[in-house]
Formats: C-alpha cells, structure tokens, sequence
C-alpha cells in the first residue's frame, strides 16, 4: 500500500475492536466513475474481503456487492484489499457487474 493511505484509512476507521462486527461503509472511493464502498467484517480474528461498488446512472443508482474469500489478521490491511479487488472488478467488467437493461 502506498505510504500515508494506510494511516489515512486507520484514521478512518479507528481501532480495532474486539468480536464480530462490520466496518461502516461511509468512506467512499471514487474510482472512474464508480463509488467504492469498503465494507470488511471481523470473524474471529480475520476480516473479511468484501464491499459495494454503485454508479449513478440516468434512471438512478446500481449497486454490486462482493464478497471475496480472501481474509486479512489486519482492519487496514482488509480494506485495501477490499478497495484493490473492487478496482479490479471495475476494470474487467465495468457496467456490465450491474446486469443487461
């Protein structure tokens, strides 16, 4: 990860707590046109590789969510991960991630 993002995101997101809980989704990355929204869960000791990507479109917003297997021991570590993977989705599927019309 790039230096300073990290912190930028721990900053976010604060410290780690202890059990299961869910990241809120309210810090949104803007990447060509689609809004990244991070949203990782701790199970155990791991979090969760997962989140929502949405798009404005004429007839309103279209939303995906995914979720990937990988899991991280870290909260920052997981939502760079999260925001790397919806990055990459974007790339291979652009529009299409939100079904034909």
């Amino acid at each position: 990860m790039a230096p300073g993002i990290s912190d930028f995101v721990r900053n976010i997101f604060g410290p780690k707590k202890a059990g299961p809980s869910a990241v809120e989704p309210d810090a949104a990355v803007d990447y060509k046109g689609y809004s990244i929204r991070p949203s990782p869960r701790q199970q155990g000791s791991q979090w969760t590789t997962e989140g929502v990507i949405a798009k404005q479109f004429p007839d309103g917003e279209k939303e995906c969510r995914f979720i990937r297997a990988d899991t991280h021991g870290e909260k920052t570590d997981a939502l760079a991960s999260c925001v790397a993977k919806a990055k990459r989705i974007i790339d291979e599927q652009g529009d299409q991630m939100f079904g034909s019309k």
